[in-house]
């Protein structure tokens, strides 16, 4: 790929392989008040922002999550992130060697982003100033406002950017951004379907290995 300056990165499915733990902390909590959620109705929340996420969940189950419950996803999910959460297959080799400007933009909250970067060893290459989360921005993905935001505080135009994405609103908002798109498959919630659907919704490339985009990038 030709004339990127800046590889924007998401966090939870591709540095880091989360959403499956996330899924599990989803279906515990909702367990709770009665609510069963397949693994197959989660994935269709992957790369949404929390109270999107939730939305989406009351639209599919009838059931909204109490506010003063909301806080019990976060609990769940940090208990299983802390015993079982590793990067993604040969990405702290690819970032290590990675000579671009580097950035992540994740719907998760900052400070799960922090949390998963710190816990992985992945923090040390990328600084604070360069870690980007939705509650930044008015609208989550599918709209490219999160993207358009880490571009511009790291000073490179869009069209410079490439952003590497595992879910189909995050290839949705790097699209609407006018910024290149890899779909990355590598994720434990990677399905058959998946590399169909990114490439349906823009990704020029859809890979599940690091050592594939490293060759793409250099």
């Amino acid at each position: 790929m030709k004339n990127i300056e800046l590889v924007i990165f998401d966090c939870d499915g591709v540095l880091v392989d989360s959403e499956p733990l996330s899924a599990i902390a989803h279906q515990r909590v909702f367990k709770k008040h009665g609510i069963d959620i397949s693994i197959d109705v989660f994935r269709r929340c992957i790369g949404m922002k929390q109270k999107d996420i939730l939305v989406l969940l009351h639209s599919i189950t009838g059931f909204m999550l109490p506010e003063a419950n909301i806080p019990e996803i976060w609990v769940e999910t940090k208990g299983l992130l802390a015993k079982q959460l590793r990067p993604t297959k040969d990405f702290p080799g690819f970032i290590r060697d990675l000579k671009l400007k580097r950035c992540v933009a994740s719907s998760s909250s900052i400070e799960r982003i922090h949390y998963s970067l710190a816990l992985t060893g992945l923090a040390q290459y990328f600084s604070e100033a360069t870690v980007f989360s939705s509650s930044m921005v008015k609208n989550g993905k599918p709209a490219p406002d999160l993207f358009l935001h880490a571009a511009e505080k790291c000073g490179v135009p869009a069209a410079r950017c490439l952003v590497i994405e595992d879910s189909e609103y995050g290839v949705q908002a790097a699209t609407a951004a006018g910024m290149k798109v890899i779909g990355y498959t590598g994720g434990g919630h990677a399905d058959d379907g998946l590399n169909a659907r990114l490439a349906a919704q823009g990704a020029e490339i859809v890979s599940s290995s690091w050592d594939e985009v490293a060759t793409l990038l250099s």
